[in-house]
């Protein structure tokens, strides 16, 4: 029996994930309205990230800001973003922000790989159950949430370009900023 493209499976491959980010494009109708009404809004409040059975340690989030980022080592502006998240990491860390990478490769080894190749100081968690993923509604690679110290979601950001650093980074200092 061939899987429905609109079931929850365990894992997304890249092959499953380019075709459900296809007929998202596509406009199907109800199942597109569905896949767009599941996952976080801007101004809902981050859930608790331990309860999604993620594979590696989670950084405390409490009181920080928090670039929260989906990727997968076959994205190729993921590769893009990654020394611009680890400089971010870096930069902005002593004043409580915290970037955490969540991938959803199938296979550990892919994700390993990437991260031999492309180093970070940042925490990296895998979502081998893909059940934040689907939580989350992710619809395209990389899709980070930009969170306040009070956990709620400020900004959504689907895909990365080199010109999307400096607007990202203005709203890190806003948000580091704000009391």
């Amino acid at each position: 029996m061939n899987p429905s493209p609109f079931s929850i499976q365990r894992s997304i491959s890249r092959r499953a994930f380019l075709h459900r980010s296809a007929l998202a494009l596509a406009g199907l109708g109800c199942a597109t309205a569905a896949l767009q009404a599941a996952g976080w809004g801007e101004m809902t409040s981050l859930p608790a990230l331990g309860e999604f059975g993620l594979e590696g340690s989670l950084p405390s989030l409490k009181d920080q800001v928090v670039y929260l980022d989906f990727w997968a080592s076959w994205c190729a502006p993921c590769k893009v973003s990654f020394p611009i998240l680890d400089q971010w990491q870096r930069q902005f860390a002593a004043r409580s922000f915290t970037v955490l990478g969540v991938s959803v490769d199938e296979k550990a080894g892919d994700m390993r790989d990437f991260l031999k190749k492309t180093p970070v100081s940042f925490a990296v968690v895998r979502d081998a159950g893909q059940k934040l993923v689907s939580a989350a509604g992710i619809k395209a690679m990389p899709t980070a949430f930009l969170v306040d110290r009070k956990g709620s979601i400020r900004h959504i950001h689907q895909g990365f370009r080199r010109q999307d650093e400096k607007t990202l980074a203005e709203r890190i200092t806003n948000l580091l900023g704000a009391a």
